[in-house]
């Protein structure tokens, strides 16, 4: 990137900023979600939580319950409302990408969805423009030419978590093709982080195997790195996509490279104990894998965001679910 466009980008991101905006988050409601929502509510923006109600936002943010997958029940809840940015916490097929593009047409100047590593995952599709072995570029899957089959079964939730990467892609994809709208795919890595808030339990997996002395299931061989990201920097950079005026993907993850025995190694040494390891065929622990899938963090690092390194912020997320295993276990002691 020019210095005169850097420049001119930076300007336009602290100008963004430094003004209250109305800004919509679909979900919003755990995790780092939740954070997002608080921190963007602390810097003065005016927000609205869009969910199905499971879950009620601070006091002072507006909450309309409504199913994200009832269009007309969507529309209706948004009423005449208008968006400065749209953000899409739970966009998970293009079916409900093609609702939410109709639905916010309009009425938003900019969308910006989370997506996921996964959309890399070799294991999902043969369509993949990659060399092995090199951190994954945006290109990779391109949204402008990924195909989209709304017909597919999307609606049934077996269907949809055997195809959850393909689910996200063709997200991706109808809002790039079709959507009409400034659009920002944020691809992150596996998040970590904020002890009993790390709802998917994997940091925890590992936790609780090396503290019983359990063994731990490794992909035979030498097995492929990945990357994470904190659960604080994934709400950072959703909030900076959310302000800046670049589109497309841009992939969110810490610096580093870690495979499931650097990873495991980590939760060891904070537990004073040794891993061990069973080497299988398949079916092996949730970080240990057999291809290749890191993510290259370039382009959001060319567009003015800012890493931290997994190795500095990974100890203390183990540090946190131990406290959080701990507790737990002593509670049904």
């Amino acid at each position: 990137m020019n210095k005169a466009l850097s420049k001119a980008l930076n300007k336009a991101q602290n100008e963004a900023q430094n003004k209250a905006l109305n800004i919509g988050v679909i979900g919003g409601s755990r995790y780092f979600g939740k954070r997002l929502v608080g921190q963007l509510q602390a810097a003065g923006h005016r927000l609205t939580v869009i969910n199905r109600g499971s879950t009620t936002p601070p006091p002072g943010v507006e909450h309309l319950v409504v199913d994200r997958d009832d269009e007309a029940a969507l529309t209706e809840a948004l009423g005449d409302r208008t968006f400065d940015v749209v953000i899409d916490q739970v966009c998970y097929t293009p079916v409900q990408a093609a609702i939410a593009a109709r639905a916010f047409a309009g009425r938003t100047g900019r969308y910006v969805m989370t997506s996921t590593i996964e959309v890399y995952d070799p294991a999902t599709t043969d369509r993949l423009d990659a060399t092995e072995g090199e951190p994954l570029r945006e290109t990779t899957v391109d949204p402008a030419a990924w195909p989209i089959d709304l017909a597919l079964p999307w609606h049934d939730a077996a269907y949809l978590e055997a195809h959850y990467a393909e689910g996200k892609r063709q997200a991706e994809a109808v809002f790039t093709q079709h959507g009409g709208l400034p659009f920002v795919s944020v691809r992150s890595a596996h998040v970590l982080g904020g002890g009993a808030e790390e709802f998917t339990g994997r940091l925890d997996h590992y936790a609780g195997r090396v503290l019983r002395g359990e063994t731990i299931d490794v992909h035979r061989g030498a097995a492929s790195p990945t990357v994470f990201i904190h659960h604080r920097e994934i709400a950072d950079l959703l909030a900076w996509a959310a302000l800046g005026d670049f589109t497309g993907p841009v992939n969110a993850a810490s610096h580093g490279l870690l495979d499931v025995r650097d990873f495991s190694a980590v939760v060891a040494a904070r537990t004073g104990r040794e891993p061990v390891y069973r080497e299988v065929a398949a079916d092996a622990s949730p970080f240990s894998f057999d291809r290749f899938y890191a993510m290259s963090n370039a382009r959001a690092e060319q567009l003015g965001f800012r890493f931290t390194r997994t190795a500095d912020w990974l100890p203390g997320a183990v540090d946190e679910t131990l406290a959080a295993h701990e507790a737990l276990t002593a509670a049904f002691a």
